[in-house]
């Protein structure tokens, strides 16, 4: 434990001979020199080639990366278009519940309670949702996982952090609209019959 990696020669069985050389980042260009000066001693014109493990790796995990920003992307733009989605629906129904609304404040309906009635339905359809994906995430989060060797286990907690940023999303989302209809003045509403 307290000694250094001492040099290590490891030889492969398939068709390239590979030597694998621990170098620090400042001296790597010498070595790399000096590694071929002894190559090009011992073998025929075989041309001489080198690549840096960490690369190798960074190589490998590149797709991962890219997969991850790709879902990323479309995860923001489908989250975007729900919103909007859910705005419309909001709309709408405040719309059709414009005399309802109207009738409810003339008889001293809080603003809150307005509120409650647009959005009741909604947040239920969301932690519906919020019940049925979670599964199924946590499921497709597993089947991707074990293609790695080395994995992480997935906690309860990030799908209640999802649940939780769900229902806000929505509730910001429907506020914009279902405030509007809950201050809206009872007697506009009321008027056009």
């Amino acid at each position: 434990m307290k000694d250094p990696i001492a040099p290590l020669l490891i030889r492969t069985s398939g068709l390239k001979n590979t030597l694998y050389v621990r170098t620090t980042g400042a001296g790597a260009q010498a070595s790399i020199k000096a590694v071929e000066q002894q190559y090009k001693k011992y073998t025929n014109n075989t041309p001489f080639t080198y690549n840096f493990i960490d690369k190798t790796f960074e190589s490998h995990y590149q797709s991962q990366q890219r997969a991850g920003t790709l879902f990323t992307t479309f995860a923001a733009i489908a989250i975007f278009i729900s919103c909007l989605g859910l705005f419309g629906l909001a709309t709408y129904t405040a719309q059709i519940k414009t005399k309802e609304i109207g009738i409810r404040k003339v008889l001293g309906a809080s603003v809150g309670s307005v509120i409650q009635l647009i959005s009741k339905d909604f947040l239920k359809l969301v932690i519906v949702a919020t019940v049925i994906a979670t599964p199924l995430a946590y499921w497709a989060m597993n089947k991707w996982l074990q293609d790695f060797a080395y994995r992480t286990s997935i906690s309860w907690w990030i799908f209640a952090a999802c649940g939780f940023a769900m229902l806000l999303i929505a509730i910001v989302t429907l506020s914009m609209q279902t405030v509007k209809a809950a201050l809206a003045n009872p007697v506009k509403s009321l008027r056009t019959e």
